[in-house]
């Protein structure tokens, strides 16, 4: 019997196929492997004291005002940055006054 060269040729694409889609598996893994956090292992930086962290800075009075006009205004995003920041700055321009 004579077999047929097609069905060997769509034989060997099959195979190339699934052997470039397991290679591509294992090189993804190994890819994500390799950006996997490292574990820590130095216990000073988990012992630190509160006060060697950075501290927040206290919250001024006009800061607070504006925050609570953006609040009443339902300003949220971008828009609550930029009106903060605003009003920030004409308080300042109060003070100076």
């Amino acid at each position: 019997m004579r077999s047929n060269p097609k069905g060997v040729f769509t034989m060997t694409i099959a195979s190339r196929v699934v052997v470039a889609a397991l290679a591509s598996l294992l090189l993804t893994g190994t890819a994500f492997a390799q950006t996997a956090p490292a574990a820590k292992t130095d216990t000073k930086t988990e012992t630190m004291a509160p006060a060697d962290k950075k501290e927040a800075k206290p919250r001024t009075a006009e800061s607070i005002e504006c925050s609570k006009e953006a609040d009443a205004k339902d300003v949220h995003g971008k828009e609550r940055k930029k009106f903060l920041s605003k009003c920030k700055k004409e308080a300042a321009a109060k003070m100076k006054k």
